[in-house]
């Protein structure tokens, strides 16, 4: 594949399988808090929006301790899961999915909440006084005019969660095929000697892959908004 090895192939399909599982598992929760912060007023909303955006300042190996002690096999949460559902995180790439999710939420957030703030609650008024349940309007207007800030914010998102690491080596370590990310691989280049060259070659993959995010971000943007007001 374009002249890179097998290695460099099975860090780069699992780093996009872990980004796309984390974006589209935290997209219907990212729309809800969104929604909840730009459009709710409530005792404690300042609590939430601070709880929300505290991934963005913790350390990352904070957030992966953290997820170690309530997602792993012992945790709290994750024992209750494991036991009754048979589902662990610990040690394995819905692990480092979760880990990237959690770190990249806020990212996905701030976008999407900055489109519903933008959003003309004059026409969700004017289609509640037509009869349109709190749903229906949801749904056929303050969604579709959020879109270019959803796609944003999953790309923005998709491209934090590939550059996760942290939170990554510290709640599912560095097992190679199963949690060894793009990140995780040239971690363990560094700590080889003589394996610079191959660190290069995954530094060059990342800068690559993250400049093709920004830049589809700003495309779909782009595209959704002339769509949204039928330009296209």
């Amino acid at each position: 594949m374009l002249g890179l090895t097998d290695y460099e192939v099975a860090a780069l399909l699992l780093s996009l399988k872990v980004a796309a599982v984390a974006v589209c598992c935290s997209l219907p929760f990212g729309v809800a808090v969104a929604w909840i912060l730009a459009r709710c007023r409530f005792p404690g909303k300042s609590l939430l929006d601070g709880l929300v955006h505290l991934p963005l300042v913790l350390p990352p190996v904070v957030v992966g301790y953290l997820l170690l002690v309530s997602m792993g096999r012992s945790g709290w949460l994750g024992g209750w899961l494991y036991q009754h559902l048979g589902i662990s995180f610990s040690f394995s790439w819905r692990g480092a999915a979760l880990a990237a999710a959690v770190v990249a939420f806020p990212l996905m957030v701030r976008a999407i909440r900055q489109a519903f703030e933008a959003v003309d609650t004059h026409l969700e008024q004017a289609a509640r006084t037509l009869g349109a349940g709190r749903l229906r309007v949801f749904f056929t207007i303050s969604l579709p005019l959020t879109a270019p800030g959803i796609v944003s914010g999953m790309v923005l998102a998709f491209a934090r969660c590939l550059g996760e690491f942290g939170s990554t080596i510290t709640f599912v370590s560095n097992i190679p095929g199963e949690t060894r990310t793009i990140p995780l691989a040239m971690y363990s280049f560094i700590e080889t000697p003589g394996a610079e060259a191959q660190a290069a070659r995954l530094c060059v993959i990342a800068i690559v892959i993250s400049l093709l995010s920004l830049v589809a971000s700003q495309w779909l943007g782009n595209k959704v908004q002339l769509r949204a007001s039928g330009q296209c």
